[in-house]
């Protein structure tokens, strides 16, 4: 492929170009310029289709000259991962939206890969539904999740975005529409789209399953000052089966000074009594929160907020969430991490990062499922972090837990194994064959350079 489009001289781009304008209209067709890149690799072409046909026509284009192709929908999350081998063509998703029509009331609705999520739910809202999707990342599209395998805090009752599909749309590196779901087979193969990074398929749309907007939310939120005692909160939120929607945890990386807590209120009570805290002279001055979040009637919202208070020693209820709700833990140029482990020993991983960072780190997600994120300082090179996933994995192997690397600088992306141990490798790569035999579509980009 890298030799199929070096190969195409001055003449052959500029016809490249023209064919791309054709299809997909003057003000959506050029040359790539410096921003147009995919962790770190630069696009030759960008080609904005604006419906399926159009972009199977830009499909079949890149086909017949032996060119790539890389999908991008709003670009939150075009540096997770690894960096494709080659990005001839960025194929741009932001025409492919829109909401399909159905019934007010339906338990479904099918969205254009290039819709901005929030202008799904801000549409949605006006008949009083949603997506349970609240996915981190600010102006990101559906496909944009689906494709980086995104999820938010209401993962822990309703599960990530790919779970609540019902029904997909791609197209194949070839240019063939494929619809799944809805009484189609296949559901399950384009199942593999989501976190696949467009390395599978390009998405068109999807058909999720919507609900009703919840009449009451309300956030119990507790201190915590150990990752041992957000094991032992957690299990206790759990065993009082209060149907919450989420269970998020965050945890701060460095001591911060605070408003001082009153040594005779509850707080301070339940701090001093842990377990986690004897012989803890060097315990954190700042607290991290787990904040629990419930939804629906005001009345029994309420009393199941009550009914956690009483649990929780210390806990208070909000009518909104706190500032670090829907956040990742990591910011620009730093190495974030994604780590999966059985919620029983989530403490065990935070403290197997924390001892081989030989510091606190940001930790942050859903600590009622063991699915956190963590950062990592842009400034440690990278035989540094190569250690520390390492000794983090060596921990999670034993516990069946995972730790990945979403996003990186480039020497550490290019010096380290993002992924780690993947028991899924053999059927991502059996669809790769199926759906991109040739690797035209984000070579690279798939666990194992697929």
């Amino acid at each position: 492929m890298a030799a199929a489009a070096s190969s195409i001289d001055r003449s052959g781009a500029l016809e490249i170009t023209q064919r791309l304008t054709e299809i997909c209209g003057p003000p959506f067709a050029r040359f790539a310029g410096p921003a147009d890149e995919v962790a770190g690799r630069a696009a030759r072409w960008v080609a904005v289709p604006g419906g399926p046909q159009a972009a199977a026509e830009v499909l079949r284009l890149a086909a017949r000259h032996g060119l790539t192709v890389v999908p991008r929908g709003a670009g939150t999350k075009i540096d997770w991962g690894a960096a494709p081998e080659q990005v001839d063509i960025m194929l741009d998703t932001g025409r492919l939206a829109g909401i399909g029509h159905e019934p007010v009331g339906a338990a479904v609705a099918e969205v254009g890969a290039g819709t901005p999520l929030r202008a799904v739910q801000a549409t949605l809202d006006r008949t009083g539904q949603r997506l349970a999707v609240d996915a981190p990342s600010p102006g990101a599209t559906l496909g944009g999740v689906l494709a980086a395998g995104e999820a938010g805090p209401l993962r822990h009752r309703h599960g990530t975005p790919c779970d609540q599909l019902v029904g997909v749309r791609y197209l194949t590196a070839d240019g063939e529409l494929v619809s799944a779901g809805g009484g189609a087979p296949g559901l399950d193969l384009a199942r593999l789209l989501c976190g696949s990074q467009g390395a599978l398929g390009v998405l068109v749309s999807a058909t999720l399953r919507v609900q009703a907007v919840p009449a009451t939310r309300l956030w119990v939120s507790r201190p915590v000052w150990t990752p041992l005692e957000v094991h032992d909160l957690v299990r206790t939120i759990l065993a009082a089966r209060l149907d919450p929607a989420a269970i998020e945890l965050d945890l701060p990386a460095l001591p911060r000074p605070r408003r001082p807590i009153d040594p005779t209120g509850p707080a301070a009570a339940a701090r001093a009594r842990h377990p986690s805290m004897g012989g803890r002279a060097d315990a954190p001055s700042r607290a991290g929160s787990v904040v629990v979040l419930l939804e629906g009637g005001p009345a029994e919202a309420v009393e199941r907020a009550e009914r956690l208070v009483s649990l929780l020693d210390g806990a208070l209820v909000t009518h909104s969430a706190p500032p670090w709700w829907r956040r990742y833990p990591f910011g620009p140029g730093d190495t974030a991490l994604r780590i999966e482990v059985p919620i029983t020993d989530l403490h065990a991983a935070v403290y197997a990062l924390r001892d081989a960072a030989g510091a606190p780190v940001p930790v942050r997600g859903s600590a009622g499922l063991g699915v956190v994120h963590a950062a990592l300082p842009g400034s440690l090179p990278a035989d540094r972090i190569a250690s520390i996933l390492a000794a983090v994995r060596g921990v999670l192997l034993a516990r069946k837990g995972r730790c990945v690397v979403l996003s990186a600088p480039t020497p550490v992306r290019r010096a380290v194994d993002l992924w780690g141990e993947l028991t899924g490798l053999p059927r991502l790569r059996a669809a790769k064959a199926h759906l991109d035999p040739h690797h035209r579509l984000a070579p690279g980009r798939l666990p194992g350079g697929g």
